[in-house]
Formats: structure tokens, C-alpha cells, sequence
């Protein structure tokens, strides 16, 4: 006579309590996804609604697996512990092939699924924005060509050690780039020296400048004001200083304002590595070693450093 062993019955309280903990976590991504958005600047370029999702989602599933296993940990610490004089062997264990499996797939699964969105959200800024890569003394028109949906453009993006450098299609020269609002601009962004890197927080742009390369790059602005503009690359000892600000305006302000600047006549801009620099010679020159910094660029209107951004 054989004799079978019974099948034990789910343990209904641990499924219950196991339910809750996975429901509570969820809440609290979902929470910290939402939250996420305040992180940022305020949106100012049809391409950081998107970006801004991409980074909620990543946020959120990261904030799950987190609070997941750090959990899961305690719980094991509090309640799964031996007792203070118990020094036995635990229990032998073989493996778990579901288990296994299981926490296989699922990681696979959620990389693919990120991976998946995150293209998508890429070609979408490709739509948005397209970005070409050209040699230096290629054709303008080619250039243009390659974004036929630009609105404004090309605007020349210079950056040198440390100032920026906008020339506009009708050749008047700024220290502050202007941008109407709503419009699709297109930019030519060129290094004079060394690598540089496009930065504006506000746009969800980080464009690196390639010496002896074009950058040909499109964007929308979608919010009036005045954005940040900095160097995220370093490009030598006073590359943090390297910033100035993105006016965006309507375009009637816009318009209004390339026809005054250009009655301006050249003069120096923006130079703002060069204080310090000067203030490095007043010591003796001591230091690390050092580039001077370049000249002033000659331009139309320098803009007005001392109007706060707004972001």
C-alpha cells in the first residue's frame, strides 16, 4: 500500500500580505515617477515633453526594483531570522528552477520594454529635431536641405575658449542667442578650438561641437523666456564659465529685434572667461597651466548677463 503526501494549501495570509506589499510598492513608483518631473526645468522645446516621459518611466520602474528588493531584505532581516543563541546549519537548498526562471525572464522582459520605448522616443526626436554631421566648408544650402521644415535658420552656433558666438541669416552677431517662439530653427554648431558641448536644460539638449566638424541640428522652442546656455564639456580651466542665455520670444519681438541689432555696430561681446584670467596674470600667473582665453567676439548686440535666466 503506498501512501501519497498531501499537497499543502497556499498560505493565504503571506499571498495577502505578499499583494499588499507589491500594491504599496506600486503606489509609491508611481509616486516617485510623477515626482520626477519637478526635477527638471520647465519644458521649453517640443522634444522635452518626451524626454521628460522617458525619465518618469525610468524612474519609476527603478523606484520599484528598489524598493522591491530593499523590502524584501528587511523583511528577511526582521522576520526571517535565527534566533540569538541559534548557531545551526540552515536548511540545505537545492535551487528552484520556477524561481529562477521567473526572475530571468521578468528583468529580460522590463529591459526590452525600456529599450523598445526608449527607441521610440528616439526617433521621435529624430522627427522633432533631425541632426546631421558635415565636414567644415560644406555647402550651406546642403545643409538646409537636409531640414527643409525649418522655420529659421541656419543660425551659426561658435563656440571658442570660453565665449559663444551666434551669427543669424541676415549676418547680425550676438553674445545671447535669440529664438522666436513656435518656430523650427535650425543651427550650424562649430567649434573654433577645442571640443565644446551644447547645453540647455530647458531644452533637453546636450549637442556635442566637434572641431573640424558641423553640427547640423534642429529644435522647436515652445516657451517664452530666458534659458540657461552653458558648456557641458570641458574644454580647459575656465570652461565653467563658458555660459550665456537663450532669449525665446514672440516672433514679432523677435523680428523687431534682428532689425535693430542690425543697426548696431561691431563690438566686443560676452568674454566671460576673461576676468578670471586677468585676475590669474594680477597674482603672477600662477597656477595650472592654461590657455589665454580667446578674443572677444565682434558682435552687434552683446546682450545683458545681469537679467536673471529663468532657468
Amino acid at each position: 500500500m503506498t501512501t501519497t503526501t498531501p499537497k499543502k494549501s497556499p498560505n493565504i495570509g503571506a499571498i495577502v500580505i505578499i499583494t499588499i506589499a507589491i500594491g504599496l510598492n506600486l503606489v509609491i513608483a508611481k509616486m516617485m515617477a510623477n515626482w520626477s518631473y519637478s526635477w527638471f526645468p520647465p519644458q521649453a522645446s517640443s522634444a522635452a515633453p518626451y524626454v521628460d516621459d522617458l525619465f518618469a518611466l525610468e524612474t519609476g520602474i527603478g523606484s520599484f526594483i528598489f524598493f522591491g528588493c530593499t523590502g524584501f531584505m528587511g523583511w528577511v532581516l526582521l522576520f526571517n531570522r535565527a534566533g540569538k543563541y541559534d548557531e545551526s546549519d540552515g536548511a540545505p537548498i537545492e535551487g528552484n528552477t520556477k524561481l529562477e526562471i521567473t526572475w530571468t525572464i521578468i528583468p529580460l522582459v522590463t529591459v526590452f520594454l525600456i529599450a523598445t520605448y526608449s527607441m521610440n522616443v528616439n526617433m521621435k526626436l529624430q522627427t522633432l529635431g533631425p541632426k546631421h554631421k558635415y565636414a567644415i566648408g560644406t555647402d550651406p544650402t546642403v545643409l538646409i536641405a537636409k531640414d527643409p521644415k525649418a522655420d529659421i535658420g541656419p543660425i551659426d552656433v561658435i563656440a571658442r575658449q570660453w565665449s559663444w558666438e551666434f551669427v543669424y541669416p541676415n549676418g547680425v552677431r550676438s553674445s545671447e542667442l535669440h529664438l522666436p517662439v513656435d518656430q523650427r530653427v535650425n543651427f550650424r554648431l562649430i567649434s573654433e578650438d577645442v571640443l565644446h558641448s551644447f547645453f540647455v536644460p530647458a531644452f533637453r539638449l546636450k549637442q556635442d561641437i566637434i572641431p573640424g566638424s558641423i553640427i547640423s541640428y534642429s529644435l522647436t522652442p515652445t516657451k517664452e523666456g530666458r534659458f540657461r546656455l552653458r558648456d557641458a564639456m570641458f574644454s580647459g580651466a575656465y570652461f565653467s564659465q563658458n555660459q550665456t542665455n537663450v532669449v525665446v520670444e514672440s516672433e514679432a519681438t523677435y523680428t523687431n529685434w534682428l532689425k535693430t541689432a542690425a543697426d548696431q555696430p561691431l563690438q566686443p561681446g560676452l568674454d566671460p572667461g576673461r576676468a578670471l584670467y586677468d585676475r590669474r596674470l594680477a597674482r603672477g600667473d600662477k597656477g595650472w597651466a592654461t590657455v589665454p582665453p580667446a578674443p572677444p567676439p565682434q558682435v552687434n548686440d552683446p546682450g545683458d548677463p545681469s537679467i536673471p535666466h529663468d532657468a
